[in-house]
């Protein structure tokens, strides 16, 4: 671990560079998008500049194109990228692919899909979820029948993060019914413009589309796309969770929190003082703040145990899967809350920015993305498996019960 000196001299390091290489209009694009649903042109575009300097997929090992930094440093970095108000970038190729990929594909498959992930020339989409299959991911029915050299998929996946502009897919199918539902799993990546596949799109309540659902049929997919052992992808699809689980909710709320303090703080002409003076306001920010205190602390607790022990960082993801989504919730609540009478539900690229200001002066990340992240956020207590999963999850492999 870092001594703090250390980590101040790193967090510096961090800083200098994207004081750089954050142009206003990449930092207008991170502002902007409540999701993840940015132009994959300006997402390519800030990812080759974090692989130019080397610092695209700093968690993977250094042979593969990672930094070598710390776990604590690569927390710390994607903590200042969310506080710097960089682009969101698609994490399923480099938090999810890569990291399986390193730990259980061959030779020929590291070679050929990694580096294309750390250029950000491939994005993946995460075949998972199924109408009637979502947290309950060993129900999953989307079959793939073996023919020669090929499998055969046919079936669906729904909630389909960005498989409207992914060119690749990792999806989860069944390949037998004996055993356990467990068992029968098989662990598939593959084109997504293969001959049979549709991508139809589901747009959120906010207005964006982020969310596919999508049919395969007939698919004709080569049998190298086989990651480790037929009907054994129950170990791979847990190991890749829990680096959907545990990642930092902290920065994210951080940013939100910190954005609806100075709006509240401001004087509007909807109110005759800033919302911010307004005790019952402040004591609602006090709580998430001292809530935020105590997520933090455990999401660095993760990280290092992820080094060390696998298991217990898996269990104890949940946690904060828990705490961090329904923390987030709360602070979009108040973040619209703070709006008030400016809370319009409009896309952030749409809203008439020049209307905005001659009510309230210049227009803010706040203003122009409040209301859209509020209903994005709605659903973050089912994605990765539901709230009520994860406390299964704690019960059993924490508590022991």
């Amino acid at each position: 671990m870092a001594s703090p000196t250390e980590l101040q001299e790193f967090v510096e390091e961090v800083r200098d560079f994207l004081g750089e290489k954050l142009t206003p209009e990449l930092r207008h694009f991170g502002d902007a998008y409540a999701s993840y649903s940015l132009p994959r042109s300006v997402a390519e575009e800030w990812t080759g500049i974090l692989d130019e300097k080397g610092w695209s997929v700093p968690q993977w090992p250094v042979e593969y194109g990672g930094t070598g930094w710390s776990v604590e440093q690569v927390v710390t970095f994607k903590r200042e990228l969310t506080l710097a108000r960089a682009p969101r970038l698609m994490v399923q190729g480099v938090d999810y692919v890569g990291p399986v990929v390193i730990e259980f594909g061959t030779e020929e498959q590291k070679n050929q899909i990694l580096p294309r992930i750390r250029r950000g020339q491939d994005w993946w989409a995460q075949g998972y979820s199924e109408p009637n299959a979502g947290s309950d991911l060993a129900a999953l029915q989307c079959r793939a029948e073996r023919d020669g050299d090929h499998y055969i998929i046919n079936g669906t996946k729904i909630w389909t993060t960005y498989a409207h502009e992914c060119n690749k897919i990792f999806c989860l199918v069944r390949t037998s019914d004996g055993g356990k539902p467990q068992a029968g799993i098989t662990f598939l990546m593959f084109d997504l413009g293969l001959p049979g596949i549709e991508v139809r799109p589901i747009l959120t309540f906010g207005g964006d589309h982020e969310f596919n659902q999508v049919f395969f049929s007939d698919v004709r997919v080569p049998k190298s796309a086989l990651l480790g052992e037929e009907n054994n992808a129950w170990t791979i699809a847990k190991y890749l969770l829990v680096g959907e689980r545990a990642h930092s909710y902290a920065a994210a709320i951080h940013v939100c929190l910190e954005r609806t303090r100075d709006f509240a703080g401001q004087a509007q002409t909807s109110r005759s003082t800033p919302l911010l003076e307004d005790p019952g306001f402040r004591e609602k920010l006090a709580r998430i703040e001292i809530e935020l205190a105590s997520l933090d602390a455990l999401e660095q607790k993760i990280f290092e145990l992820l080094k060390r022990d696998l298991s217990a960082a898996a269990a104890l993801s949940s946690v904060t899967k828990i705490q961090g989504t329904e923390l987030q919730q709360r602070v979009t609540e108040l973040a619209v809350e703070s709006l008030g009478t400016y809370a319009v539900p409009e896309q952030p690229m749409l809203l008439e920015f020049d209307a905005l200001s001659s009510l309230i002066g210049e227009p803010t990340a706040h203003t122009s993305i409040a209301v859209s992240q509020y209903f994005f956020d709605r659903a973050i207590t089912i994605a990765s498996g539901t709230t009520e999963v994860q406390k299964n999850v704690i019960a059993t492999r924490v508590l022991g019960l």
